[in-house]
């Protein structure tokens, strides 16, 4: 019993879909993709600007730790030559104290210099996830110029499609074309116009090779016969196609 539900369910859902792509309108389907795509790409420029910052970010703070390890490194020095002059001068224990603070500085040094190298890896794979991010934001933008580009292509093609059902529906053979499904993608909605406007082409041959057309021909060329004739019974009339006698 539930395998037949959902069978029915799928096959209302299926009817209802594709009722509603013969009533969807190309021009606003083209819009709604161009309107995603650019969607996408504003959330993919902020992604990149995200992964950029973390970059800039983590640059910073390695400029510090860089800057911090120089100011270890040149404190121990300072420390160790203070040493030497206060031992120079018989102080023993300020000699000392200065070794101490010597230790102390170059201790502190090491756990600089260790989170230095920590930061330099990370900065690295954030510079290669900025640069990937970039390339991705790049390529992205040129799909999407290519979307604007498709877009004015299939509006155009849409409104030429128009312009001939206009005039198969004045000459009287017009059925009604019925545009193909509708998917969001730039794809779809370009098959189905194409198909649209290559069927109203055809209905346009055949409507001009009917045997109504060919009997309005063959009217037209008697009419412009019987408008010659009358033409040159006018022109007798006036005396205008007489010939000019030839003097002997």
């Amino acid at each position: 019993m539930f395998k037949v539900i959902r069978r029915a369910w799928r096959y209302m859902v299926f009817a209802l879909s594709g009722r509603l792509n013969e009533l969807s309108d190309p021009r606003i389907q083209i819009e709604q993709a161009i309107q995603e795509a650019k969607e996408q790409h504003q959330r993919l420029t902020q992604q990149a600007a995200a992964v950029i910052g973390n970059e800039r970010e983590l640059e910073m703070k390695l400029t510090r730790s860089l800057e911090e390890t120089e100011k270890l490194q040149a404190n121990a020095r300072q420390a160790i030559l203070l040493a030497e002059q206060a031992r120079a001068a018989g102080d023993e224990r300020k000699a000392l104290s200065y070794e101490d603070s010597a230790r102390a500085f170059a201790s502190r040094l090491v756990a600089a210099e260790t989170a230095m190298q920590d930061a330099q890896l990370m900065h690295e794979r954030a510079k290669q996830a900025s640069a990937q991010a970039r390339a991705a934001v790049e390529n992205n933008a040129m799909a999407l110029q290519k979307k604007i580009a498709e877009r004015m292509r299939l509006l155009s093609q849409l409104d030429q499609a128009k312009m001939q059902e206009q005039l198969n529906k004045a000459m009287g053979d017009l059925s009604g074309l019925t545009p193909a499904g509708d998917t969001p993608t730039m794809e779809e909605v370009r098959e189905k116009i194409e198909k649209r406007y290559a069927r109203a082409l055809g209905e346009a041959e055949l409507t001009s090779n009917s045997v109504e057309a060919r009997m309005i021909e063959v009217e037209r060329a008697a009419i412009d016969v019987e408008g010659a004739a009358r033409l040159e019974a006018i022109k007798e009339s006036l005396g205008l196609n007489k010939k000019p006698e030839i003097e002997g």
